[in-house]
């Protein structure tokens, strides 16, 4: 078995493998349940990914790209006995319609001369998030080229979030670039030796990873629902000043900032690896505590703090998607770091907005009642049914 799929398609790791406590208890033997028997079968929540890597530097162009089997078995489907599991067997029985369908959304020319690429070899992999088809392209273009144009259309038209990671080596040059609905075409100048380009994707890439990451928005918003408030005598009341309240938003983002760069210098350095599944549980496991927290504050710390530890963890999200690619140590440092800006700047538009609307609503009955009883109820909810999916192969939710 290469893979097991259901009818949501979700995502397989295949790598190794009363009192107000009641509700955060539940949760954590959930949790260390959940990730005890799935430890052979866990999946991770990451966005879709393909993987496209050129190879110049000799006589022809070597092209390589890496299609996740969920996607495959979304768009074409390789489960041909419907018993849950896509085989070695079944997947080469597909190997046609798989060439068929991706070569039909993938153009390439060199030095102005369209490329004629060809399935030479179909193979399997491991990213972090699972089992990929390998398909082994020729290309025919000159190796040596110095302009390769990319037109890139895989899945966006049925997932905007989809993105193409395109990493270019010739043994002297590494670039890394990102495709997306947006930027379907790549001019890629094999010569150009600047790191501005990757850092420039991969800033805006930081951004649209927080306005579409609904797991980060919703944990960042419940670290600053009880932001203008503070905790005298077991209740929440209304801060006096907007500078107490800043100075709080001000401390959550910034240790975030911190928390963020730590995980993303210990993956550069490879000192630290986690699987993505664990990682992606464990950010739908801190939306939980600090939702739980915001209702009944069971632990001893402070909102930054919160930020600060849990922020180790969600910095790991994007870092498994780019030691996928095999960077080289120069072009995967800029990629995390302009990632890692991209996301910081992402976070303080929503702060920008969110912060205004509750300082002037804090003191009402409406902010107490609904945006943080309520509020933090339904953001658990979610994120609860987020940490089932990400840990029990179900679909659930629609986002």
């Amino acid at each position: 078995m290469l893979f097991r799929s259901n009818t949501s398609t979700q995502r397989k790791q295949a790598n190794d493998p009363r009192n107000q406590f009641t509700c955060l208890r539940c949760v954590l033997v959930l949790t260390l349940f959940g990730w005890h028997s799935c430890t052979n079968q866990a999946h991770a929540h990451k966005p879709s990914d393909s993987y496209l890597k050129i190879t110049g530097g000799g006589e022809q162009l070597a092209v390589q790209w890496d299609i996740a089997l969920k996607d495959l078995e979304f768009l074409i489907g390789l489960d041909t006995n419907h018993d849950g599991d896509i085989t070695w067997g079944e997947l080469k029985s597909k190997r046609e319609s798989i060439a068929d369908y991706a070569l039909d959304r993938l153009e390439m020319s060199a030095d102005g001369i369209a490329c004629n690429l060809r399935v030479a070899e179909l193979l399997v992999t491991q990213h972090s998030d699972g089992a990929y088809a390998v398909l082994q392209l020729e290309a025919d273009g000159p190796g040596d080229a110095t302009l390769i144009e990319i037109n890139y259309d895989l899945l966006f038209e049925l997932d905007p979030t989809h993105r193409g990671l395109v990493l270019y080596n010739n043994g002297s040059v590494s670039s890394t670039h990102v495709l997306s609905p947006n930027s379907r075409m790549l001019e890629l100048r094999t010569s150009d030796t600047s790191l501005w380009s990757t850092l420039r994707d991969y800033i805006w890439e930081g951004i649209w990873h927080i306005w579409i990451g609904f797991d980060h928005i919703l944990f960042l918003i419940s670290l600053l629902i009880p932001a203008v408030l503070v905790r005298q005598q077991g209740q929440w009341e209304p801060v006096e000043a907007f500078r107490p309240a800043s100075k709080e938003v001000l401390k959550i983002v910034t240790v975030f900032t911190i928390a963020h760069s730590i995980t993303l210098w210990l993956a550069v350095m490879e000192y630290v690896t986690l699987p993505g599944w664990i990682v992606e549980a464990t950010i739908a496991f801190s939306i939980i505590v600090t939702s739980v927290n915001n209702l009944w504050p069971v632990l001893p710390l402070s909102g930054w703090m919160i930020a600060f530890a849990f922020g180790l963890v969600h910095g790991f999200g994007f870092a498994n998607v780019l030691l996928d690619l095999g960077l080289s140590s120069a072009a995967l440092a800029v990629s995390l770091f302009g990632f890692n800006v991209g996301v910081e700047l992402g976070q303080l538009a929503i702060v920008l907005v969110f912060l205004p609307i509750a300082y002037a609503l804090r003191g009402t009955k409406f902010y107490e009642l609904v945006i943080l009883k309520a509020g933090s109820v339904v953001i658990a909810i979610i994120a609860a049914l987020w940490m089932i999916e990400r840990i029990g192969n179900y679909a659930i939710l629609p986002f």
